[in-house]
């Protein structure tokens, strides 16, 4: 199996590559999108400021063919808000895959970013987490999340609900770190590549 880890200049590349590595993967870390189609997965890994992000992506060429990929998509923390149309932060313009808008966390008085374990509520039945109980904890870390929209398949509550997994035909995005979360997240991501 081959599996693309996209590194844009700001992604947390070398954790999934780790995690990967664990489940008896050997992921490539790509930094241009001229062989993306030669991949079976494709892992998008952010990290850092949407705007920054973007640009990077854009800079890269990677919009394009990111927009027409059909084999499997994983898009991790800052990769799960990008595939929204526009995120709050830096007034961004994303991939604009899902409808909507990812907007700051407003949780006062609790902290932000949201950093810790917190348990996700799965909505209906999902691939990505076969086989690991419902609300299972897994590690966030993040300032933006999210709505609750149609394609979502995941929930969790900081102080508000927000997705914190979704799901649109080949794209899956997960606002938490599986790279971060022990034995839960190691068998996130090898459910992932089982798809």
């Amino acid at each position: 199996m081959k599996i693309a880890l996209i590194d844009y200049g700001g992604g947390n590349v070398m954790s999934v590559k780790n995690a990967l590595l664990r489940i008896g993967q050997s992921p490539q870390i790509i930094r241009s999108p001229e062989n993306l189609f030669q991949f079976d997965k494709v892992i998008f890994p952010g990290q850092g400021a949407a705007g920054q992000a973007m640009k990077a992506l854009i800079e890269r060429e990677f919009i394009n063919p990111l927009q027409y990929l059909t084999v499997p998509f994983l898009g991790i923390c800052l990769g799960l808000q990008l595939l929204f149309e526009r995120s709050e932060e830096n007034e961004t313009e994303g991939l604009g895959l899902v409808q909507g808008c990812t907007k700051r966390l407003t949780s006062e008085p609790l902290k932000i970013p949201h950093m810790g374990w917190n348990a996700v509520k799965y909505l209906g039945k999902n691939p990505l987490f076969e086989g690991i109980p419902d609300e299972s904890y897994f590690y966030f870390v993040h300032s933006f999340a999210a709505p609750i929209i149609e394609e979502t398949c995941g929930i969790t509550f900081y102080d508000t609900p927000f997705s914190s997994a979704i799901q649109k035909n080949n794209f899956f995005g997960v606002q938490f770190h599986p790279e971060k979360s022990g034995e839960v997240g190691l068998r996130l991501l090898n459910n992932f590549l089982q798809l």
